[in-house]
């Protein structure tokens, strides 16, 4: 089953938990066990499992604004977003988490978040794929 969510951030950099659509969907899909695959279309964004704790959410903002948006990238003189790019190619525009019992599984502290690295943005997509176990 395919399910494409969309959101809206209002920040540069911003994470977004947004485990609670993807739970929601999980269920709704039917698929007892097998796979999620969570997918964000996007070159300026990307998608990470972590913990939904405020400090660790400001240190995430922090090192990426310290290894990324630091200037001086030859996009900028495009578009200025370098930074956006580079950010979402080396954190993945993708996760698979495994599905058991018509849930995600994952650890006791993990949750799912969109983070947007180019915003604010009104439309940001992250698309859904439930895969069957067989």
């Amino acid at each position: 089953m395919l399910h494409e969510l969309s959101f809206t951030t209002n920040n540069k950099i911003e994470l977004m938990d947004i485990t609670h659509e993807i739970e929601e969907f999980v269920k709704e899909s039917g698929v007892e066990e097998g796979r999620l695959l969570i997918f964000v279309p996007h070159a300026t964004a990307a998608v990470i499992v972590n913990e939904h704790e405020s400090g660790l959410l400001n240190d995430y903002v922090k090192w990426l604004k310290k290894t990324f948006y630091t200037g001086g990238w030859e996009h900028d003189l495009i578009d200025n977003n370098a930074a956006a790019h580079l950010a979402s190619a080396f954190i993945g525009c993708s996760r698979t988490l495994p599905v058991r019992e018509a849930r995600i599984v994952r650890g006791t502290w993990q949750n799912i978040f969109l983070v947007e690295l180019d915003g604010p943005r009104k439309n940001r997509k992250v698309v859904l794929q439930t895969i069957k176990k067989v």
